[in-house]
C-alpha cells in the first residue's frame, strides 16, 4: 500500500509502498481506492520540519523541558543523538 511520510527533520514529504497491514481476530480490513490529505495540517508537519532547532524548541516548550530532563539524567551527548534520531524519522 502506499503512505506519506514527513520528515520531521527537513520536512521532507515522500510517498513510499509500506506493506499492508494485517488484519486482527475478528477484525477487518478495508481497502481504499482514494484519500485527501489535509493541506492544513500536512502544511503545518512540513514547515515544522523545515524549522531551524530554536524555532522547533519555540513552538514545542513541553519537549524543551523533557529534553532538558534528559540532559540531566543520560548527559548532553547521548541526548543530542536521541533528539536527532528522533527528528530523522518519518511520520506517517
Amino acid at each position: 500500500m502506499k503512505q506519506i511520510l514527513q520528515n520531521m527533520g527537513s520536512g521532507e514529504t515522500s510517498l513510499a509502498t509500506v506493506p499492508t497491514p494485517s488484519c486482527p481476530n475478528a477484525g477487518i480490513l478495508v481497502q481504499s481506492t482514494n484519500s485527501l490529505i489535509s493541506i492544513g495540517t500536512e502544511r503545518m508537519l512540513v514547515e515544522f520540519g523545515k524549522a531551524s532547532m530554536i524555532q522547533k524548541a519555540r513552538q514545542q516548550p513541553d519537549k524543551v523541558k523533557m529534553v532538558l530532563e534528559k540532559v540531566t539524567t543520560d548527559g548532553l551527548a547521548t541526548t543530542v543523538d536521541g533528539v536527532r534520531s528522533e527528528l530523522d524519522q518519518s511520520l506517517p
